[in-house]
């Protein structure tokens, strides 16, 4: 990644600077101007340490760094390739701890017996790997680094366990292994400086695990032996590829919607030769694409103990997302999922030759999109093609992954399928429906031997909470780790046995998610029309002890992706936020999830002015409907929300008494210019190209209209943030301070752009809570 993410995308060459690891303020940082709360933080159970943050000027965090290269600088050939790298073990000792007020776990995978589960908890004040039993109380913290954990895999032989780490809460993350009585840490993958990876699937014999490498990469150039570096400038997505029909507005921008760097269909190896999606006639590339290596993300097969060399499965030059999902048991096909959000695809890979023999386009979401069968004969999928809502489809296979058919096996009316696992035999699924936000969650018996798919009657399972997050299958049969969140608790994990969900003892109980004497409220649907009459809806939180009818100070917040959803879980923001008495509306604007295809391309090019517009008539909604008080209305956001906040801000700059922006974009020239590549591959596909729709980016920039801005504004940022660089913030802080306005920049150290830490996630909620409290008063 050493051009810089514009030139990537547009094929021009430049550099820009970068920043450092850790960004040291050129002065002292100032002490906050508005209160900060002193003595522990009995919400969170551990202290916070204010020492560790500040609030920054724009002009203190911009310390002076060396510029990056303008083109790749390839490694050796030996060194393209992931390598082991033994650590030193930091394993805890074994305890049993009293279950603390307010940690939580997700992220479960199970071992082989189904009775111990590797998982993710916070209990430390940092999201770390831990193990513990379905059925019992000890937990033994495999990994005390303070390296927050994000994703984690129990290997089905049960030798070793793979999770993703993200080095100083930055943006690269890294794949490493432990065994699971902690000792054998290394790193597979991610180790080298400036790259990153992410896991993928296991064999299913446990003797590999499949990990994607985010780094420039030599791939053989067509027959022959020579090697060909990967090229900068980007290829065109194929005509072949499946996109669906453009929502109104898209056809008028000054550019067309292309993929940026994508691959052409079928370019899972360097030299692959597919058949076409119709007719069956054979389409090869000509000479010199197949001589031309995909450089960008490069999946591999990893033998955590290095006896074997890496195997390449599948590459993607400009690529956005590639992971492999699982492995034919018998190693000749591998499922992998490509694609920028919005159009992700499933493709089959034949590992013999790296060809692409099947593409599907599937939904956004979960990752683990599906599974083949134990013959291969059948690939089960969870995917949207050409319908509003995703649904389970089986893939009939010929021997050599090639489609014979598909069929739609399992749907429903108006819900999409969110979540998808299969037993470790492959005949029995769980099925988790996301139902206007909350999951409805379902189990079955499948079977797709010999090509012939069917579903058995499918069993609704209760939940004792709204939201499913993760399943994981425990054993052979029809036992389930749930990871579950709820508008009245904290994450936490549940063992489904005999349809019978029972709290692991090691998750925080419910009445422990908040200091006695206040507990979470319960938040309400809303149902917003849009102005061109678009239904939205929201999630309102009614401040404790607001009489009915009274008009409250609300703060609107809007969360990020776009694509994500408003869920009714428990958020210790708006638990912060409805102690200071104000009442919170969480709205689902166009272009989020759980609503349809349609609703979530609804703000696809011109139709982002409309997203602008929803939150004015979030705001107008609620104002109509008695609940809040149009004198005191506050906007706040993370990423693309923060975006929002800023455009909301100087679309509408008499609606709101104040926002704040967390990592939000404020001018797309400077954010495509800033971050990672593999970002601006899959932000072209939904904001628009930065070359080709230039006008309509600068006319959608909350920086070209700085000019109407009138109300003071916080933003806050992580100092490892390379998904939107901090001087997206800093510039927006320092044209309001310009025009004579309260700006401050509150800047997270040790953060990216998710906020992992506990000490940062209370700074931030306490210190936003304060802003906005000061400024809706009376």
């Amino acid at each position: 990644m050493a051009a810089n993410a514009r030139n990537q995308l547009t094929g021009a060459q430049g550099s820009r600077p970068s920043r450092p690891a850790t960004a040291a303020p050129s002065a002292p940082l100032p002490a906050p101007p508005f209160g900060v709360r002193a003595g522990e933080d009995v919400v969170d159970g551990a202290p916070r340490l204010p020492l560790e943050h500040g609030i920054a000027s724009p002009a203190a965090t911009a310390a002076p760094a060396a510029a990056r290269a303008g083109a790749f600088t390839l490694a050796p050939p030996a060194s393209a390739a992931p390598v082991p790298v033994p650590l030193p073990e930091t394993a805890g000792t074994r305890d049993t701890p009293q279950p603390l007020r307010s940690h939580g776990c997700w992220y479960p995978s199970v071992d082989p017996s189904g009775r111990q589960v590797a998982f993710i908890c916070d209990r430390g004040g940092v999201p770390q790997l831990w193990t513990g039993p379905v059925d019992g109380d000890e937990v033994h913290l495999l990994d005390s680094d303070p390296h927050p954990v994000k994703e984690v895999a129990w290997s089905p032989d049960g030798r070793w366990i793979a999770y993703t780490t993200a080095p100083g809460g930055g943006e690269h993350t890294r794949v490493l292994c432990v065994r699971p009585d902690g000792t054998g840490r290394r790193v597979l993958a991610g180790a080298e400086p400036g790259s990153s990876a992410y896991l993928g699937c296991w064999q299913h014999d446990g003797s590999a695990v499949a990990v994607t490498v985010a780094e420039p990469v030599l791939l053989p150039a067509g027959g022959d032996t020579e090697e060909s570096p990967a090229r900068a400038e980007p290829g065109l997505a194929d005509p072949h590829t499946y996109t669906p029909a453009r929502p109104p507005g898209w056809a008028v921008r000054d550019g067309r919607a292309v993929l940026l760097g994508g691959p052409r269909y079928g370019d899972a190896g360097p030299a692959a030769h597919l058949a076409e999606r119709e007719g069956g006639t054979a389409r090869e590339h000509d000479q010199e694409s197949d001589q031309e290596a995909a450089g960008g993300l490069a999946a591999y097969l990893v033998d955590p103990t290095g006896a074997a060399a890496p195997a390449l499965l599948a590459v993607e030059r400009g690529a956005a997302t590639l992971r492999v999902c699982d492995l034919s048991r018998d190693g000749r096909l591998a499922l992998v999922r490509r694609g920028p959000r919005g159009r992700r695809e499933a493709l089959v890979v034949r590992t013999s030759d790296l060809r692409t023999t099947f593409a599907l386009p599937v939904a956004d979401g979960d990752p683990w999109i599906g599974r083949f069968s134990p013959d291969a004969t059948t690939l089960w999928l969870r995917s949207d093609a050409a319908r509003e809502f995703a649904a389970l489809f089986a893939v009939r296979l010929a021997p050599g992954g090639e489609q014979q058919g598909i069929t739609v096996t399992t749907e429903r009316e108006g819900s999409g399928l969110e979540l998808l696992t299969f037993g470790h035999d492959g005949s029995t699924a769980a099925l988790a429906w996301n139902v206007r936000g909350a999951t409805e969650l379902e189990v079955t018996a499948v079977s797709g031997t010999a090509g012939v798919a069917s579903v058995g009657v499918r069993r609704s399972v209760s939940l004792p909470h709204e939201v499913v997050t993760r399943m994981a299958r425990a054993g052979g049969g029809s036992e389930l780790v749930l990871a579950l969140s709820g508008s009245q608790r904290r994450p936490g994990m549940w063992w489904l046995s005999k349809d019978t969900a029972r709290r692991t003892t090691w998750s925080s109980r419910d009445e422990d998610a908040v200091p006695p004497g206040r507990s979470p409220v319960r938040p309400v649907p809303l149902r917003p029309v849009a102005r061109d009459g678009l239904p939205l809806s929201g999630w309102y939180y009614r401040a404790p002890g607001r009489a009915p009818g009274q008009p409250a100070p609300c703060v609107i917040h809007l969360h990020g992706g776009p694509e994500e959803q408003e869920r009714p879980v428990f958020n210790p923001l708006y638990h912060e936020l409805s102690g200071r008495g104000l009442d919170i509306f969480a709205p689902d604007v166009r272009g989020s999830s759980g609503h349809g295809r349609s609703f979530v391309d609804a703000d696809l090019g011109t139709g982002r002015f409309a997203a602008i517009e929803d939150v004015a008539d979030c705001a107008a909604h609620i104002v109509e409907a008695g609940l809040a008080d149009p004198r005191r209305l506050a906007v706040m956001g993370r990423s693309y929300g923060g975006y929002l906040v800023m455009a909301s801000l100087v679309w509408h700059p008499e609606l709101f008494r104040t926002g704040v922006a967390a990592c939000g974009m404020s001018d797309f020239a400077t954010f495509y210019a800033g971050t990672e590549p593999w970002i601006a591959e899959s932000a072209a596909h939904k904001y628009g190209h930065p070359e080709r729709d230039r006008e309509l980016l600068h006319a959608l920039s909350p920086m070209t209209r700085i000019e109407a801005l009138r109300v003071p504004v916080l933003t806050v940022h992580g100092e490892h943030d390379t998904n939107v660089p901090v001087g997206e913030s800093e510039q927006f802080v320092r044209a309001a301070r310009e025009r004579g306005l309260e700006a401050e920049l509150l800047l997270l150290r040790n953060e990216g752009h998710d906020f992992l830490r506990a000490d940062s996630r209370r700074i931030f909620r306490r210190t936003a809570a304060d802003w906005i409290e000061r400024h809706v008063a009376e």
